[in-house]
């Protein structure tokens, strides 16, 4: 079955005895390391206890699919259920791992790890159907994702930080958790014994290590910035994802300054419209917004989003790449800011 990152806190509290292993898969390095060490910890306290925990490679299982069974089937010398870990797994793992659990009555908990498994691949389709496994997609964290982080790490550690000073450390985090974690250690090491995080902490001890995103794009081509838009598209691409869906979540943006831009004609300041904004805008991100308001009226917008409906359908019906029509039309708004200027 599948479940998000955000139930594992709660599940390895108690991880019920049916459960024979996870799959944990995706592009987040981080969030998979993290996920399955509270796997295994939910087994062996110590992750590194030679009698409870076993790590093997694919090119182990590869060459040799009877090191898993042996693994698998092994029991503790000093008594207790084990764990089994497969790191860097592939589809062809998965047939050996029908029979091995068909095969097999052992308790040991497998905890599988893969960064180049796809949801549609077989291996996250077994732990999907399979009612005694998990499956779990570990991806570049949201917005809202490191903020969760960021507030369990203030908890976690007893640390007291301002409304602004919190907003900034989100913004200088990670899309991957690994590097976010790592930015946290080290301002666990720069604060000592003082709990109380202020702004120059922050400026101080944390690197910007924010990735690309889409907000981040829809930001570029809405303030202009041609090259920074670029770059930000074509990583995006890289990363895997969907020419429509990079499109759609620009149109969202340009209609989200059109419904500002409307009420400003009707009277309200531009403060007081994007104040009214649901979701709340990042504090970082409130003055790029502004000054995108003063740039793009009413009918630009409707024009930009003429532009972006026309290039979703052509995405979509058309025999031309939608990786390059979609590239050429933020290309083509971005460029476009240097004319309302």
């Amino acid at each position: 079955m599948n479940i998000k990152p955000e139930q594992v806190d709660g599940i390895v509290k108690a991880l019920p005895p049916k459960i024979r292993g996870v799959v944990i898969y995706g592009s987040n390095e981080g969030m998979i390391a993290t996920l399955s060490q509270q796997f295994i910890k939910a087994v062996s306290p110590d992750v590194y206890d030679a009698f409870h925990v076993s790590y093997l490679e694919m090119s182990d299982v590869s060459a040799d699919i009877g090191a898993l069974y042996a693994e698998f089937n092994a029991q503790s010398l000093m008594g207790g259920r084990r764990v089994v870990v497969i790191k860097e797994a592939t589809n062809l793992l998965t047939k050996p791992l029908r029979e091995l659990l068909t095969e097999s009555s052992s308790d040991s908990l497998l905890v599988i790890t893969s960064q180049s498994l796809k949801t549609k691949d077989s291996l996250a389709v077994l732990a999907k159907d399979e009612d005694d496994f998990y499956g779990i997609g570990c991806y570049d964290d949201r917005d809202e994702d490191i903020t969760a982080f960021a507030s369990k790490f203030m908890d976690k550690n007893g640390f007291k930080i301002g409304t602004t000073a919190f907003q900034l450390l989100c913004a200088r985090l990670s899309n991957d958790r690994k590097i976010s974690q790592n930015e946290l250690d080290k301002l666990i090491t720069y604060m000592g014994n003082n709990k109380t995080i202020s702004m120059e902490d922050i400026k101080t001890v944390i690197s910007d290590t924010s990735a690309s995103s889409q907000e981040d794009l829809c930001y570029f081509v809405a303030s202009g910035q041609v090259d920074k838009a670029l770059a930000s598209y074509n990583r995006l691409i890289f990363e895997g994802e969907n020419p429509v869906t990079i499109v759609r979540a620009v149109s969202y943006h340009f209609m989200k300054l059109l419904d500002c831009a409307v009420k400003m004609e009707k009277g309200d300041t531009a403060e007081k419209v994007v104040a009214g904004l649901r979701p709340t805008l990042m504090f970082f991100r409130k003055n790029a917004f502004l000054s995108q308001l003063r740039i793009w009226n009413r009918t630009r917008l409707l024009s930009a989003l003429g532009l972006l409906y026309q290039t979703e359908r052509e995405c979509k019906t058309t025999d031309i790449p939608a990786e390059e029509t979609a590239s050429f039309a933020l290309m083509r708004i971005a460029n476009g800011v240097k004319r309302f200027r």
